[in-house]
């Protein structure tokens, strides 16, 4: 029988990401503290810091975009950011860091 349980830094790290995607009230700060006492450097949590932002942020542009498609259409204008299409899978965030 082989042992599943995740590295502690694997769910802290997960928990932060989860933390930021959903705007929790806490911001992950718990997370963060936990990350830095494992040992977990700083460019890695700014990886996944720059993923779980670039996912909130584009799903609230994909949530805006259908809200402004049903109730003001002449709302949306070319100044509207670009929103990842349902068929596709992901686009990468603003650091080039791949969300899929």
């Amino acid at each position: 029988m082989t042992d599943s349980s995740l590295h502690p830094s694997i769910v802290a790290l997960v928990s932060l990401a989860a933390n930021i995607a959903a705007n929790h009230p806490k911001k992950g700060l718990c997370q963060l503290e936990r990350l830095r006492s494992l040992g977990v450097s700083d460019a890695q949590i700014d990886i996944v810091v720059d993923i779980a932002r670039h996912l909130r942020d584009e799903a609230g542009q994909m949530i805006d975009s259908e809200f402004n498609d049903a109730f003001v259409p002449a709302a949306n204008t070319a100044a509207e950011p670009a929103t990842v299409t349902e068929g596709s899978c992901c686009v990468p965030t603003a650091k080039g860091n791949s969300c899929c």
